[in-house]
């Protein structure tokens, strides 16, 4: 009897220490049926990555409950959590979402019109330049003019002076973005501020600021990894939260 329980009990523990040890997972990672090559795949809670091949598969290695995610600048960051279904699977398949074009920026710029100044002198010099051009006037004969046309060329002149402005100013200019900012606008997806760092849209681009005031910021740029990137916002996520409650109080 003593032997049949010390057996079952072995049994059960194995099959335990079987389950919670890594398996390499594999998946494809898809878009519209169409197969997705360098998208990273990053293991968050083993702190492991990869990316996919020309078909869209991967490979890494996995235990239940990790959290797996997938990230490619042209489209919506996805997260899974990983199940000890999935792992029995071992065929996954992952679908990504496209993200919209942006359109380019367009800068709007004061301009100032000068003020057009006619005086009755001009009137009476115009009137009189176009009575002694007028042969039909005074001859009869007809030189294929249009006595009250359109003078273009002195309207061109005029639209030419209207346009010249003193001073164009941008109505907005943009501010700047550091090298951490380009970076974090080049890696990082929105959700990741929302979803797993808990911040509001509106602490986002505050957060980055203190992120960025950070001396330590700048050694991302010389080792550019989406993973390292991720902890180091982790890590200033804890001080900025503590730094707002204190605030609060």
């Amino acid at each position: 009897m003593k032997v049949k329980l010390l057996t079952t009990i072995s049994f059960f523990t194995y099959q335990l220490s079987v389950s919670q040890s890594e398996k390499v997972l594999h998946g494809k990672v898809m878009s519209n049926n169409n197969p997705l090559n360098k998208v990273e795949v990053i293991n968050k809670t083993g702190q492991t990555s990869t990316r996919t091949n020309n078909l869209g598969e991967f490979s890494i290695l996995v235990k239940s409950r990790d959290s797996l995610l997938f990230f490619s600048k042209d489209y919506f960051f996805t997260r899974l959590k990983i199940t000890q279904e999935h792992i029995d699977q071992n065929n996954i398949t992952v679908n990504m979402i496209i993200k919209p074009e942006e359109l380019n920026e367009v800068v709007i710029t004061n301009i100032k019109f000068d003020r057009v100044k006619t005086s009755q002198q001009n009137i009476d010099d115009i009137k009189l330049a176009k009575d002694a051009g007028s042969l039909e006037k005074y001859t009869g004969v007809y030189n294929g003019t249009i006595t009250n046309g359109t003078d273009f060329a002195r309207l061109g002149k005029d639209l030419v002076s209207l346009f010249k402005t003193e001073d164009d100013k941008p109505v907005k200019t943009k501010t700047p973005k550091t090298d951490f900012k380009k970076l974090v606008a080049a890696s990082i997806p929105d959700d990741f501020f929302i979803k797993n760092l808990n911040l509001k849209p509106e602490e986002k681009e505050l957060f980055i600021e203190f992120c960025d005031a950070d001396p330590r910021s700048k050694n991302l740029l010389e080792n550019s990894n989406i993973l390292i990137t991720m902890d180091f916002m982790y890590a200033k996520n804890e001080m900025f939260k503590k730094l707002k409650t204190e605030s609060q109080n």
